[in-house]
């Protein structure tokens, strides 16, 4: 997995941040692009990316505010000129998400080339597949906001050659059998239990999202144990106050939502445009005071999982 900072930014583009998207590459694994919010000017900062808007099959849109949907319009018109345009498309989104895109499509006489659908999500799963789960959190915000769970299931162990070989099994076709079947019976009659020769489950990996909300204790429990939280810091720790009036969460309230729910790495986004780049030695010193694992993402930073 590997997830791109296309937008960091809070409210407004600055000159060092444009505002919210951010995409999850899932290539190896499901052949598949998300994008988690659209803010304005996101297919330009696609350009300056690997990403290809036709592998893009999945946007995920926390709330309505327009420095998390304003870009939504262009990227879907322009992904009908991008190889892969045939490729259908599903957005999640919270109510209101249908009406804008129908809205927008219509009043530009835009017409697609692909099937696009537009889910309006409630709490809960959203969608489940043999490989993963996605879940979405009713977040508090000034207006209805979600926040999501990625969860990859668990992976079958690897086989176990040498152990086989030992038995005097040599590699063939039976190898993929016994992978595949829960025992296999050899030409010698001599049945083999998948159970016997398969190594450990690959644990799944859970990547978090918690986009526009104020700090809440509640929400470690939906994030509890990610792999990877990646968490709004529209405000330093100074700024408590103005964050709860803004419903936003500052750096020291993320980390401490990280810290209680057992996640193993952080990265902070949204910040807010007071904050420049010269601000963000201290502002991360501050956080890992707190938690140590974290980082600060800006526009096109790049993070393996």
């Amino acid at each position: 997995m590997e997830i791109t900072f296309l937008g960091t930014g809070a409210g407004l583009p600055s000159k060092e941040r444009n505002v919210t998207a951010v995409a999850l590459s899932m290539l190896q694994e499901l052949n598949e692009v998300w994008l988690f919010d659209c803010g304005e000017a996101t297919q330009h900062q696609l350009l300056h990316t690997k990403i290809k808007p036709g592998k893009i099959n999945k946007i995920f849109i926390s709330h309505m505010h327009g420095d998390h949907i304003y870009g939504l319009p262009g990227f879907l018109s322009s992904r009908s000129f991008q190889a892969g345009a045939d490729r259908p498309l599903t957005i999640y989104g919270p109510e209101g998400s249908k009406e804008f895109i129908q809205a927008a499509l219509k009043l530009s006489y835009t017409h697609l080339t692909y099937p696009l659908t537009v889910i309006e999500i409630k709490e809960g799963l959203l969608f489940e597949t043999e490989a993963i789960e996605v879940y979405a959190k009713k977040l508090v915000h000034g207006v209805p906001s979600f926040g999501f769970r990625i969860v990859e299931k668990d992976k079958p162990g690897e086989l176990l050659v040498d152990k086989l070989k030992e038995k005097g099994i040599r590699p063939g076709p039976v190898y993929g059998e016994i992978k595949e079947k829960p025992s296999v019976t050899l030409e010698d009659g001599t049945i083999i239990y998948r159970s016997d020769f398969i190594g450990s489950p690959k644990k799944g990996r859970v990547i978090s999202i918690l986009g526009d909300t104020t700090y809440q204790a509640a929400h470690k429990e939906f994030v509890k144990n990610s792999d990877l939280l990646i968490h709004e810091a529209t405000f330093a720790a100074d700024k408590e106050t103005l964050a709860e009036d803004y419903f936003h969460s500052t750096n020291i309230q993320a980390a401490k939502i990280a810290l209680d729910a057992g996640c193993k790495q952080l990265i902070l986004t949204h910040i807010s445009s007071r904050y420049q780049f010269s601000d963000m030695d201290a502002f991360l010193e501050e956080t890992k005071e707190v938690f140590l694992n974290t980082s600060i993402a800006g526009d096109f930073s790049v993070f393996q999982l």
